[in-house]
């Protein structure tokens, strides 16, 4: 059911709540009138001294359609509680409605809530249903009344509880599949708010939170309408559906909306938790942060800047009716590199004050921007907190169409904006590498501009970061490098993994499209930065090895103009009785008599134990095969390397057995997702063309690709395994020129078809 669609509110004929399914504030408040009115017929005849109360959602009266009941049974020693609750709870049970329920005096009731600081948050939702409303409203004032005097003890406490939940559940602002509840920034979080503003503590339910929190319970409405049942975690495939309900374009737009309303909340809860930290550390201070005259102290941390109570707030001599427009900037370059937050009014103060920056900026904007970039650790929250109040987007016109943009890639963790402000934080590590930290900050925050738009993203944003960069008053030829930097991001991380590092052909054509040894080390520390800003599985010690692999022969090449010699087989597997097998922590070498199939053979035989192939290389001496893979765990933990030895051996002569085991477990593991697709590179290679490979991963890939391959009659000398994600990027080099179309064809056919599940 649609927003606005006219609810039911009452009883069906057989007594069972009629609740509407509707999406909205209204729906909300008429589905807890249904349920009121049918609790209250279930509510037998009792003396007084006994109270029906509601808790959570209902008491808050703020049920999705397929919330669960929270429901206490207060009574002030009234016997034959145990009858009486019966009588409420079999049939909410009957109903198949979820309930959570208990059954206490009101001294009971206040002993658990000051002992279990999450029963005396949920407390203050208490509303009366049935009953003794006199006896109602006694808990209700006594639980408020306790809360007022304990909040400051048991905020930490609760900050505690609250930091294991959201290690348990994540970000939802950064999440694809968050839960809308129990994620940071979710509606568990506002019920943090409430409770700090019932103490008086804050004024944390501030307009915007407020409008955050309606529109995620508007979410949740919907989902539950989606899936026809009690679900807070918002998946992929529910999304569309939740778009429609909600009356937004795609799932996308869901994702945005969420993520924006996740970050206010989040924003506003860190907010709230400060000022309870400063409630309670000013008690214990006493007069230590005081004057004489009894005034808070005020410390000069910048320019315009003094620190106040904990927070960064303007110098009496910044404010007046012409501020320096590059104020906000400087503020925040202040709070960045101090890592004390700018104080709530300041921040309002700036949004609503300061004028906006001249094209070209001024010099103290441009060095404020590049050390609040460089502040590391402190970058992330201050550029929030800026974010939050509308800063952000008098510095960059480009920021609104960043924001919150979700990356569906499952490497990345964050959305784009956040990715962008992690790298610029990475970057920071490497800025003694490099002869111009500046400029790889600044390239590190704008390397993913151009994303969200069509096209490639590097080249569409290229022009784009070139744009800002001119803007912030970079001269000429470093505008023109941003734009390098940011056109070859992706250069050193793709060459590294997918191509032949000793192949001179690889390293002339990365040494070409870099120029010079400034550009290739703005670009390894850029890469690095890239790479760990985006996630996990993005980055690794092999993807290190390989980057600084490249770079550092790319380095001789530019310097010296030497290239590498052409690759040679490992002299220790050119003698000896055949098979031999060498295992030596990631590597294995394989040397067999030379026949067809020989690299596909070990392949398999590695998949077969679980082992990832991150590269092979095969060479033929005289009549001796030889094959050399570099691999990891596919689940963290090695083969037994005898048993190992024992099947490869068997595997490069020809067993029957295993290689029925093999065929048998490629068929089982065919990948799905998007129709995989082969790309030609025929100049990317010394004696090879590259065939390049995308497709799902799945186990035993290499080696259904590698058979295909062979009996195509194609001949592999080497190949490079990407996984990203779910998805791989594999390239092949195929010995020989592969100038005739329909030979191409041919193979790729082979290979497509290996692969299509």
């Amino acid at each position: 059911m649609t927003r606005g669609t006219p609810p039911a509110v009452g009883l069906t004929d057989d007594g069972t709540p009629l609740l509407t399914a509707g999406i909205g504030a209204a729906a909300r408040e008429q589905r807890a009138a249904a349920l009121d009115a049918w609790l209250v017929t279930l509510m037998p005849a009792v003396p007084a001294g006994v109270a029906l109360v509601a808790v959570g959602g209902l008491g808050r009266r703020q049920l999705s359609p397929y919330s669960d009941l929270d429901l206490v049974l207060v009574h002030d020693g009234v016997p034959g509680m145990d009858g009486i609750a019966a009588a409420l709870w079999y049939p909410i049970w009957d109903a198949r409605l979820g309930l959570d329920h208990s059954v206490r005096t009101i001294p009971e009731a206040l002993s658990v809530a000051h002992d279990d600081v999450k029963v005396a948050q949920g407390l203050l939702d208490a509303r009366h249903i049935a009953g003794d409303e006199d006896l109602a409203n006694q808990l209700i004032v006594a639980a408020g009344d306790q809360w007022r005097r304990t909040a400051v003890r048991q905020l930490p406490i609760l900050h505690e509880v609250t930091t294991a939940r959201w290690k348990a559940h994540g970000e939802l602002a950064f999440l694809l599949e968050g839960d809308l509840k129990e994620a940071a920034g979710g509606l568990r979080d506002v019920g943090l708010l409430r409770a700090i503003a019932y103490a008086g503590i804050s004024d944390a339910l501030r307009p915007a939170v407020c409008a955050a929190h309606l529109r995620l319970l508007d979410t949740r409405d919907a989902l539950h309408v989606s899936r026809g049942r009690r679900v807070d975690r918002l998946v992929a495939q529910e999304r569309a559906a939740v778009a429609t309900l909600l009356g937004l374009d795609d799932g996308d737009a869901v994702l945005r909306r969420v993520a924006g309303d996740a970050r206010t909340i989040s924003h506003a809860l860190a907010d709230a938790f400060r000022a309870a930290d400063r409630l309670r550390s000013g008690r214990m201070r006493g007069s230590d942060n005081r004057g004489a005259d009894g005034r808070l102290l005020r410390r000069p941390v910048a320019r315009d800047v003094v620190e106040h109570d904990g927070e960064l707030v303007l110098a009496r001599t910044a404010i007046g009716a012409r501020p320096d427009p590059s104020l906000s900037l400087r503020v925040a370059a202040a709070a960045a590199s101090t890592g004390l937050p700018i104080a709530r009014a300041t921040c309002e103060w700036l949004a609503a004050y300061c004028p906006p920056l001249p094209t070209p900026w001024p010099t103290s904007a441009r060095a404020a921007l590049i050390t609040l970039l460089g502040a590391g650790a402190g970058l992330v929250p201050t550029w929030e907190t800026c974010d939050r109040y509308g800063l952000i987007d008098g510095w960059l016109p480009e920021w609104p169409r960043l924001r919150s943009l979700p990356q569906h890639n499952p490497v990345h963790r964050f959305t784009l904006d956040r990715h962008l402000v992690q790298a610029a934080a990475e970057a920071t590590a490497y800025a003694r590498e490099v002869d111009r930290p500046d400029l790889l900050l600044l390239a590190a925050f704008l390397h993913d501009v151009g994303k969200g738009l069509p096209g490639d993203h590097s080249t569409v944003g290229a022009p784009i970061a070139a744009t800002i960069a001119a803007r912030i008053g970079l001269p000429p030829a470093e505008v023109d490098l941003i734009e390098k930097l940011v056109r070859l991001h992706l250069l050193l991380p793709e060459v590294a993994t997918r191509r032949d590092l000793r192949d001179p052909v690889t390293i002339s054509k990365v040494a070409e499209a870099v120029g010079d040894s400034h550009t290739l080390s703005l670009l390894h520390g850029l890469a690095r930065a890239d790479a760990q800003a985006t996630g996990p599985a993005a980055w690794s010690e092999w993807k290190a090895r390989l980057i600084a692999e490249l770079v550092g022969r790319v380095h001789t090449a530019l310097d010296t103009g030497e290239l590498p010699d052409p690759p040679t087989p490992d002299p220790a597997l050119l003698d000896g009785p055949l098979p031999a097998v060498h295992l030596d922590g990631s590597r294995v070498a394989v040397a067999a008599a030379d026949r067809r199939g020989l690299l596909a053979a070990v392949a398999g035989c590695l998949a077969l134990h679980r082992l990832e192939v991150l590269s092979a290389d095969a060479s033929t001496v005289a009549d001796r095969g030889l094959v050399e893979f570099q691999v990891q765990p596919r689940y963290g933990t090695p083969p037994d390397p005898i048993a190992l030895s024992a099947d490869l051996r068997r595997a490069v002569t020809g067993d029957v057995s295993v290689i029925q085991r093999l065929r048998g477990r490629a068929l089982a593991s065919r990948g799905g997702g998007a129709a995989p697709k082969v790309v030609w590179h025929r100049a990317a290679a010394t004696d090879a063309v590259v065939l390049e490979l995308r497709a799902a991963d799945s186990g035993g890939l290499l080696y259904r690709v590698t058979s295909a391959l062979d009996e195509a009659g194609a001949l592999v000398r080497a190949a490079r395994i990407s996984t990203l994600g779910g998805d791989v990027v594999d390239a092949f080099y195929l010995v020989g020129d592969y100038s005739d179309e329909l030979e191409r064809t041919r193979v790729e056919t082979a290979v497509l078809t290996a692969v299509t599940p």
